[in-house]
């Protein structure tokens, strides 16, 4: 139980206030059970000594597992008694721990949290604007680990065939080289260039042959014929 034992009417109504808020806004995550005022019907810890936080955060299952816990303080409970007896139990419980303070007490909270080691995962402000009530973000942190259910041993991975070697890649085969097609063509030039010479050569003598013979018949019958001497 909180050391503090009686709240003026007001804050507790605000306390009250606060907490039925909180519970709309965390049940679309979590099942939520409140502990308002002097009731206790949501209790967490060992059963021997329990302890009864303002909000206690729930799996919607049926083993209704503990998911977080959350306490709303309001400026006559922000004191060091109260940190040591519940903020010091919350934060060891291995779920995430928020803090709801209001506006004014956010520097005594957060130097009640350093001087006492305890880790909250959210610290939260709130404050009333007319009939509404707003809240804050001032600080988030790494909540405690869950405790991890050891996972189930793996079967053994079937060996492995080995893969087929491969064949070695053929060695490249080295082509002749040749000779650039540019140099073989002066050669060709020349070579056509001389048949073409003793062809005309050849012509030239067959003509010349030609004439030399239609000229000697010629020569002899226009000689004149010499009389014949009489015996």
């Amino acid at each position: 139980m909180s050391p503090i034992l009686v709240r003026p009417v007001r804050e507790q109504l605000e306390h009250d206030r606060v907490i039925r808020l909180l519970q709309a806004k965390y049940k679309r995550k979590f099942d939520v059970a409140i502990n308002p005022g002097n009731e206790q019907t949501a209790p967490v810890g060992p059963p021997a000594s329990p302890w009864y936080p303002d909000l206690v955060l729930q799996s919607g299952e049926r083993t209704k597992k503990l998911l977080g816990v959350v306490e709303v303080e309001t400026a006559e409970s922000l004191n060091n008694l109260e940190a040591m007896s519940q903020w010091v139990t919350f934060s060891k419980l291995r779920v995430p721990f928020h803090l709801y303070v209001p506006a004014s007490g956010v520097d005594s909270a957060r130097r009640l949290c350093s001087d006492l080691q305890v880790q909250a995962a959210e610290i939260w402000a709130y404050h009333s604007i007319g009939e509404q009530i707003r809240f804050t973000l001032v600080s988030r942190t790494q909540g405690p680990e869950r405790p991890r259910e050891p996972a189930p041993p793996r079967a053994p991975a079937a060996p492995r065939a080995p893969a087929p070697a491969r064949a070695a890649a053929p060695a490249p085969v080295s082509r002749p080289k040749t000779a650039p097609v540019a140099a073989a063509r002066p050669a060709r030039r020349a070579g056509a260039a001389n048949a073409s010479k003793s062809r005309t050569v050849v012509a030239k003598k067959k003509t010349a042959d030609i004439r030399r013979a239609t000229k000697k018949p010629a020569a002899r019958q226009s000689a004149p014929s010499r009389p014949q001497k009489r015996k």
